[in-house]
């Protein structure tokens, strides 16, 4: 064109937001101003405000919200609704409620995003307090309510807050709504309920590739890679084409179980015959299945070669994976290269003392945990929580003023002793302090998955499953002594750690002791 205004650049940018494209409208605004010395006018900075929404940008996005506010077009209403929404997207939403609350006349499409927003991070409270006053409500502020309060019990694993939600959604009619449909399946996978979102899959007769790649990666969570690998043949047989997201479970289930070669297979499957390029996600997936299964030199070769500068995550990955097949040689390289890269997670460096601790090389645990002090770098404590009658009960690792402390402890130890009759023997290998042995055992007592637990049998009903989720992994002896529980108490526990579900029953793992 001899002559771009103002319109045909925010008909442009507009057209590269809707086509999922925010870099490049991002970068061709740049150009409008190189170009054609344009100052942007309220479409333009709508346009990028929900482009540095969908990037999740919210450094950027209060750049924009800056010019926006000491532009000529500051009380523009369609602006401030793009606000709402960005803000609510990237998890401010008392950002987004400042902005709200000086919109003139308020759209359905402000009011819907606010609502998204605080649902999307558990203020379930805010959401229908929002909810009730909106004075139009119609589908989409609906979805907006229920998909976002659902996908935020998932996150926390409420299962109880979950099934009132789900419970809302048949009242309401919603049940065929396919993004709350697909939420609800999220949702009870997430909560350990398998059943339940199997349920609402099989109730599905139309089934997009978000619903099957749901269910698809809510079973490899669960070590469930048969079910999974299946449901990927039937999704094939619909007609339905995998995304990355599908790929992703797939090799994601197959680290779970030890399938390197079908993991192998699909990580080529998805460059070869759907011209997909490999994210950093899939390549460090790949090193967690190779890692996990004693692959250690081909894991540390791809870690070398991928075409992504390995982030912290890639190489914990591999660090963990060498500590659990006790290789020290290997452990001990990685670490040192880990520090030397200067990680930002103070996980990282408790993971590089330990490696160093189990190799018995204390002067250098002993620095890093130095150098972790003087950076002032504390790691999130560990955790367990459990919800009981509809209340969430917290224990953490080494704490010990729980009101019903005496209670806990005396069924804790009675577990110990009838354990050792059948045959456990603490490991206390997964106790990295330079302490005396009989110290290491009473120092694994209190790990807070034993509390929850040791809790569950005492308030739950006889029959009840216990369900458990703990913010860190569950550590190798703790595997063990939850497996004995489970046939001791006769009792399912299911522990969702960091990495995974785990379903203990009659003295078994799911896992089958790989993960």
């Amino acid at each position: 064109m001899p002559h771009r205004n103002l319109i045909s650049w925010a008909s442009i940018l507009t057209a590269y937001n809707n086509a999922g494209l925010p870099h490049k409208t991002l970068s061709m605004f740049l150009e409008m101003w190189e170009l054609d010395n344009l100052l942007p006018d309220h479409f333009v900075i709508a346009s990028l405000v929900r482009a540095c929404a969908n990037l999740g940008d919210i450094k950027l996005g209060k750049q924009v919200h800056a010019h926006f506010a000491v532009s000529p077009f500051f009380d523009d209403d369609v602006v401030k609704s793009s606000l709402v929404d960005m803000y609510s997207k990237c998890g401010f939403p008392g950002y987004a409620r400042t902005v709200f609350d000086s919109i003139k006349v308020k759209n359905t499409i402000s009011w819907t995003a606010l609502i998204s927003g605080y649902a999307r991070i558990g203020c379930k409270a805010d959401a229908l307090e929002l909810f009730r006053k909106m004075p139009n409500k119609n589908l989409l502020s609906w979805s907006a309510l229920i998909s976002g309060v659902v996908s935020a019990s998932a996150n926390l694993a409420a299962l109880q807050l979950g099934k009132q939600l789900h419970c809302l959604v048949i009242l309401f009619g919603f049940e065929r709504n396919v993004f709350i449909s697909n939420s609800l399946i999220d949702m009870y996978a997430k909560c350990s309920d398998l059943l339940a979102a199997k349920s609402i899959f099989n109730g599905k007769s139309n089934r997009d590739v978000v619903c099957w790649t749901s269910i698809i990666v809510g079973m490899a969570q669960h070590g469930q890679a048969k079910e999974a690998l299946w449901l990927y043949d039937e999704m094939v047989r619909d007609g339905v084409k995998p995304n990355e997201v599908t790929f992703l479970g797939l090799i994601c289930a197959c680290s779970h179980v030890g399938l390197v070669n079908k993991g192998r297979e699909f990580f080529n499957l998805m460059v070869r015959d759907h011209g997909m390029r490999p994210s950093l996600h899939h390549y460090t997936c790949l090193l967690d299945l190779l890692s996990r299964s004693g692959h250690l030199d081909e894991a540390e070769k791809l870690l070398k070669t991928m075409p992504y500068n390995p982030d912290e995550v890639a190489w914990v990955t591999l660090l963990s994976a060498c500590r659990k097949h006790k290789n020290t040689e290997v452990a001990v390289r990685v670490a040192d290269h880990l520090l030397y890269l200067g990680p930002e997670d103070p996980s990282a460096y408790i993971l590089i003392s330990n490696t160093y601790a189990a190799a018995s090389m204390w002067k250098k645990a002993s620095t890093v945990r130095k150098l972790m002090s003087d950076m002032d770098l504390k790691r999130e404590p560990g955790y367990s929580c459990i919800e009981i009658a509809k209340e969430s009960h917290v224990f953490h690792a080494g704490k010990t003023c729980h009101p019903m402390r005496k209670q806990l402890v005396s069924l804790l130890e009675e577990l110990d002793a009838e354990m050792r009759k059948r045959g456990y023997v603490p490991d206390t290998s997964y106790v990295l302090r330079d302490i005396e042995q009989h110290k290491k055992e009473k120092h694994l007592l209190w790990h807070s998955e034993r509390w929850a637990v040791a809790y569950g049998l005492l308030k739950s009903a006889p029959s009840a499953t216990i369900r458990i989720v703990k913010n860190l992994r569950t550590c190798g002896d703790c595997h063990t002594v939850l497996k004995f529980i489970s046939s001791i108490a006769k009792r399912e526990i299911i522990v969702r750690d960091v990495n995974r579900f785990h379903h203990f029953k009659d003295g078994n793992c799911s896992c089958g002791d790989f993960w």
